[in-house]
């Protein structure tokens, strides 16, 4: 397998663009200055944002190809890898927001880093713009530059910070859309998710793999496991994870009311290894013991 390339600093990601570094902690790289280049596997050990102005297929996520159209953005965290080998060349076009981890440190950016799931999400699930969006991110964009092109103040941190802040904030909104506009998209996702929790519980998978979670379901429907909670989060208002438990619990009850059970029986077939630790997950939920619950509602 060949060698993957990995930037452990801006300086070094902006020499191989062909771009000056203005910080050593964040720059805005214009891609279309780099030499052209063959193909290769390349790691980032801080964000980045990519915003391809023409279409090309020079990046590759994970297992899977994606053409990045005009408006289209990506975001990678620190320590993904991009790209596949190959042996021909092309030429990188587009923009590329970089910023290393440390710039963060002591802002409140930095606290809310976590909640931007998207830098998570797979290749697929670009965030594509409509022209009125993109030219808000290259605004973001320009303000950025423009503050890196002055000569640093006492104000120089706090701007560019809160800059990048405006900018994910707008990614947020502009992702909230994208989920609405796909919505035919997401019904399907969303009736296919409830097909497999329902083929899930029908079959032998809880004695054998335990209870379900997030990620299964993710993988089952080739998404990422971010981006699936946060859609079926938006379609339904609740978690995927609180939808999974909740059909646990929906589940249970059916067994319960069956009668015929042990609780510690109902809790193995459910996938639970420990009987208490079923108990308490579903008094938790329903607010009375399982046996409880039976006595209630069997009399």
């Amino acid at each position: 397998m060949d060698a993957i390339i990995n930037f452990k600093n801006i300086k070094q990601y902006n020499a191989f663009n062909n771009n000056e570094t203005l910080n050593p902690l964040v720059s805005i790289v214009d891609l279309g200055k780099a030499e052209p280049r063959q193909f290769r596997r390349l790691q980032y050990d801080f964000y980045t944002i990519f915003l391809k102005s023409v279409k090309c297929g020079d990046l590759r996520y994970g297992l899977k190809n994606y053409d990045y159209e005009e408006g289209t953005l990506i975001f990678l965290a620190p320590g993904q890898v991009i790209g596949e080998y190959k042996e021909e060349y092309y030429q990188p076009q587009g923009t590329a927001l970089v910023f290393h981890p440390d710039l963060l440190h002591g802002t409140s950016l930095g606290k809310k880093m976590a909640d931007y799931t998207f830098f998570s999400y797979a290749v697929s699930e670009a965030l594509h713009l409509s022209e009125q969006e993109r030219k808000i991110i290259l605004d973001c964009l320009e303000k950025i530059q423009f503050e890196l092109k002055r000569s640093i103040d006492k104000h120089t941190k706090q701007l560019i910070v809160s800059n990048i802040e405006l900018f994910l904030h707008y990614c947020e909104r502009f992702y909230d859309r994208q989920f609405i506009t796909r919505d035919n998209v997401n019904r399907g996702i969303l009736e296919k998710f409830e097909a497999s929790l329902n083929n899930y519980f029908e079959s032998e998978e809880p004695r054998n793999s335990g209870l379900p979670s997030v990620a299964y379901f993710a993988e089952k429907l080739h998404l990422s496991p971010n981006y699936f909670g946060d859609l079926i989060k938006k379609e339904t208002g609740k978690s995927a994870q609180d939808y999974i438990q909740h059909k646990i619990v929906d589940e249970a009850k059916i067994k319960i009311f069956e009668g015929k059970k042990s609780i510690n029986e109902v809790a193995y077939e459910l996938g639970f290894t420990y009987p208490q630790h079923f108990s308490r997950f579903f008094k938790k939920i329903v607010g009375q013991s399982p046996n409880e619950f039976r006595a209630t509602y069997m009399q």
